[in-house]
């Protein structure tokens, strides 16, 4: 196992921001301290070629300029929150209203992914890799609590990339973070994901409003377009969904147990290669790329409308407003730890 330090580039205020890779010798994860952003994965093709299997940018400016999450950690809440508000103990807390002028989406405009993390090289049960951290002062993107965050993203042998989330309050504060890697296994520039199949590990899903805000109902997926319980093809029902899926999956047989359960296993059938993903958390959000036609990234490509599909585990969204939803709450006494695994097949 090998890691490589680079310099990523200075922000405007003069802060350096660094590049690191974890290789093993069959493929390879890239990482900045700047938002904990995943920037590409490298795997094996034909003709001892390598892929780069993630979208996203090559450059800092990039990374910067990015309005869509590319690869980035999502905290301190992930997904949305119904009218950018909620009730903790009694106590009503704003949000920023980022999301349609309405909600909070993916902790507002004081994001997390825009931060620069300390980072150091770690060796863990899971693998080689390096371990960000940072602290989130008390009434940041207007949570309460003071949050001191830890994420680790290892790679092993066996090409399983790791992400570990860690995090302790000094308060009651909700939590919920996440990675938003766009994926596509033909290769970042290999346009519609269309043609590649998805099985979810998921006979639910969290039904939501026209705003994309949770109802509190949790639909069955069974006869419907949002049924990926066998492999398929993506686009088969892709037309029937409006834009694309941008839904909450519920992992079968989830309790808060810690255990790391199947939740979704992707395939390219034409390279062969596939993705499988286990998580400790009771949720996977399905996005399809609906909104990132047009934009610019590595190597000159333009991506296009679902050239790139995220598979983000999570909390259920607006779990802060849903008291029958899985609890998403960070307690004092109780530190928030969970695991996400990427295992790569090729």
């Amino acid at each position: 196992m090998k890691i490589k330090k680079s310099r990523f580039g200075l922000l405007a205020d003069g802060t350096k921001v660094h590049l690191y890779t974890v290789s093993n010798g069959k493929m390879s994860v890239s990482m900045t301290d700047y938002g904990c952003t995943l920037t590409s994965i490298l795997v094996p093709a034909r003709k001892s070629r390598m892929v780069d299997v993630l979208l996203g940018f090559s450059t800092l400016d990039g990374v910067v300029r990015d309005t869509c999450s590319f690869g980035a950690l999502v905290g301190r809440f992930a997904n949305r929150i119904g009218g950018a508000t909620f009730v903790l103990e009694g106590v009503k807390y704003e949000l920023d209203k980022n999301d349609n002028g309405l909600n909070t989406l993916h902790g507002g405009f004081d994001r997390w992914e825009k931060k620069v993390w300390k980072a150091k090289r770690i060796k863990t049960e899971h693998g080689t890799g390096i371990q960000f951290s940072r602290k989130s002062p008390d009434g940041e993107q207007g949570f309460p609590g003071t949050v001191k965050a830890t994420v680790t993203y290892t790679l092993n042998e066996d090409n399983v990339l790791t992400l570990s989330y860690n995090a302790v309050s000094d308060r009651p504060t909700p939590i919920n973070l996440t990675n938003h890697a766009y994926f596509n296994l033909k290769g970042h520039n290999g346009g519609s994901v269309a043609d590649q199949k998805i099985q979810l590990s998921c006979s639910r899903y969290v039904a939501v409003d026209d705003k994309l805000i949770p109802t509190g109902v949790l639909n069955e997926v069974s006869g419907t377009p949002f049924d990926f319980t066998r492999s398929r093809l993506i686009g088969e029902d892709l037309g029937k969904v409006g834009v694309g899926y941008d839904h909450c999956y519920c992992v079968d047989g989830y309790v808060p147990d810690g255990s790391l359960r199947p939740v979704a296993e992707l395939e390219d059938p034409k390279s062969g290669r596939k993705m499988l993903v286990r998580t400790t958390l009771p949720g996977v959000q399905f996005y399809t790329g609906n909104y990132i036609e047009g934009i610019s990234g590595k190597d000159g490509v333009v991506y296009r409308t679902h050239g790139g599909l995220c598979l983000e585990t999570e909390d259920f969204p607006d779990a802060p407003n849903k008291a029958d939803f899985p609890s998403a709450i960070l307690r004092p006494d109780k530190p928030y730890h969970q695991i996400t695994q990427y295992a790569f097949k090729f």
